[in-house]
């Protein structure tokens, strides 16, 4: 599928458990990917051992005591990444959410903005998915090049002296990165835990 079959428009409310589906789909891929490299970091190590350590006085199971921090630690960290990008956030200054379509009206992917935290940030990217059938089709490439679009309009109706896009990034999601550094977007920023990166930012100058 070309990226010129595609067309993108704000979603209607009848396509909202499809979306909500695509995003849970979209953060079980990476999720798993997440949690791997943030409790193999050495200070997640030594904390999960910590923890097994305690627990062998409390439980008379050697594997309960040491399976179960590490369990607790995946099943809090899942949670967290679904909450934070599994649900539709509301409406806001930048208007949304949007879908990509197909010519024959199949949603393909969603696309939420919000303005930045202060001015001069720019606009950010909060929800950025596509169905797992319509990767590398263009989807994602067309769902960014709207979202600058709607960026510069921002901007311009705000008075802001430049348009500028953030794009937060889970660490895992390769593909994604790679895909925003050919668009020309560089890292220029990070958050995580203990010190390592969970999440990278890219951004550009519109």
């Amino acid at each position: 599928m070309a990226p010129s079959h595609l067309s993108v428009r704000e979603m209607r409310e009848d396509e909202k458990p499809l979306v909500l589906e695509m995003l849970k789909a979209g953060v079980k891929d990476t999720e798993n990917r997440v949690a791997l490299h943030a409790l193999t970091r050495p200070p997640a190590l030594l904390l999960l051992a910590a923890a097994s350590s305690g627990l062998r006085f409390v439980l008379a199971s050697f594997a309960l005591a040491l399976l179960l921090p590490v369990f607790l630690a995946v099943a809090a960290m899942k949670l967290g990444l679904r909450a934070r990008w599994g649900s539709l956030p509301p409406p806001g200054g930048l208007g949304g959410p949007w879908v990509a379509v197909r010519g024959s009206g199949d949603v393909c992917g969603v696309l939420a903005l919000a303005p930045g935290s202060s001015a001069g940030d720019g606009a950010r990217v909060t929800r950025l998915s596509v169905s797992r059938w319509h990767r590398r089709r263009g989807v994602g490439r067309r769902l960014l090049a709207f979202a600058e679009s709607r960026a510069r309009a921002w901007a311009g109706g705000m008075g802001e002296p430049r348009a500028r896009l953030v794009v937060p990034v889970a660490v895992a999601a390769w593909g994604v990165a790679g895909m925003l550094e050919g668009c020309g977007y560089q890292a220029e920023g990070s958050w995580g835990c203990m010190g390592y990166t969970l999440v990278r930012e890219f951004s550009k100058e519109l």
